[in-house]
């Protein structure tokens, strides 16, 4: 009983003492830890005073033909500038921010070891994305997979064709949900609200005080849940005493 009592303790603290507040991803070009990278390019730029991705990363993270991915925006004909700003956009936050810990998964993959799931996008960025790609087409609503990649760019698979953006993608909830796997979760809070991550921002980073509250979500439901398994492990202890 005292065994269990203290590995439930020491599972207690490990696990609210994990620093998931300021981290990176083990991924395919992030850096180990974040840090401060004064060049980062255009649309990364705003991620220099603490990024997980370097200047070379945030520079190919613009690139049609960006060595990043292999991944070829234009497999439905050429893609608007103004919905690949977005996917663009998407890219630098996904390489460098620093504040994504409390939705990093493993996964065992061959180009990834950690990936983000339910990601909690700001309203107004997935309403903003969805309708400047409306009038833009694809054959896929997962782009994560199923790509035939038998030329080293995706191309789309056998059999599919290409479609409206509307057509795949009826609302900005479903865009932002299935394209990449679910690693994004549509919310309706909005940019003021403390509580989702944010795409597009200026000045100092507002999605680390959102990460923290998720952080401290967690913690405490991980208190309570640890808290109630240390009862039911000394209720019947007791019992035995008495």
């Amino acid at each position: 009983m005292w065994v269990v009592l203290s590995l439930l303790m020491a599972l207690c603290s490990g696990a609210l003492s994990l620093d998931k507040l300021n981290m990176c991803m083990d991924g395919k070009h992030h850096k180990v830890e974040p840090g401060r990278e004064g060049d980062l390019y255009a649309q990364c730029s705003p991620w220099r005073d603490n990024a997980c991705c370097t200047a070379n990363t945030s520079s190919e993270a613009h690139n049609d033909d960006s060595y990043l991915y292999n991944f070829n925006w234009d497999h439905c004909g050429i893609m608007s500038k103004r919905c690949k700003e977005h996917f663009i956009q998407d890219t630098c936050f996904h390489e460098c921010s620093p504040h994504l810990g409390p939705w990093i998964q493993e996964v065992d993959q061959t180009w990834r070891k950690e990936r983000v799931l339910d990601v909690p996008l700001c309203m107004e960025d997935c309403n903003a994305w969805w309708e400047d790609c409306k009038n833009d087409y694809t054959c896929k609503t997962d782009w994560h997979k199923g790509w035939d990649w038998s030329s080293g760019i995706n191309k789309c698979p056998k059999n599919s064709k290409c479609r409206i953006w509307t057509e795949v993608y009826p609302t900005p909830k479903s865009m932002c949900e299935q394209i990449w796997s679910k690693s994004y979760l549509y919310t309706t809070y909005t940019k003021t609200s403390g509580r989702c991550m944010q795409l597009w921002f200026t000045g100092p980073n507002p999605n680390k005080k959102v990460a923290q509250h998720y952080i401290n979500n967690a913690r405490q439901h991980q208190s309570f849940t640890l808290s109630m398994l240390l009862f039911l492990a000394v209720a019947p202890l007791s019992v035995v005493m008495h």
